[in-house]
């Protein structure tokens, strides 16, 4: 099996879309990942929640796709959160430059929400 296999599970809650990304969010995976939040993303009556814990690495395809889906979410007025943030990537969020955008939309929800 391919060790570098890649998983998106989305848990609908009443109050929410969680995604939880499991694996490595690179050029490979990308396609995949679209299609499965983008309708989602779509979904502005609903904050959507990306849970990265078990994300093993990501490239710049994948960063990408979280600013360009921060971006969406915030044209349509709809929040969306980056959860979990394993230290290797946030690592890489802070190299890149793009903790910032994250960080300060997570502000508020992490005190509310905590760690699951």
């Amino acid at each position: 099996m391919d060790r570098k296999r890649f998983y998106v599970v989305h848990e609908e809650q009443p109050d929410r879309h969680v995604v939880y990304i499991k694996g490595e969010l690179d050029l490979a995976a990308a396609e995949q990942f679209q299609r499965a939040v983008e309708p989602l993303a779509g979904d502005a009556s609903k904050p959507l929640v990306i849970r990265l814990a078990e994300l093993t690495y990501i490239d710049s395809t994948g960063i990408g796709m979280f600013v360009a889906l921060l971006k969406m979410r915030k044209k349509q007025g709809a929040p969306f959160m980056i959860e979990n943030v394993p230290p290797k990537v946030q690592r890489l969020f802070d190299l890149t430059g793009v903790s910032y955008l994250f960080s300060a939309m997570n502000d508020t929800t992490e005190r509310v929400e905590g760690q699951s």
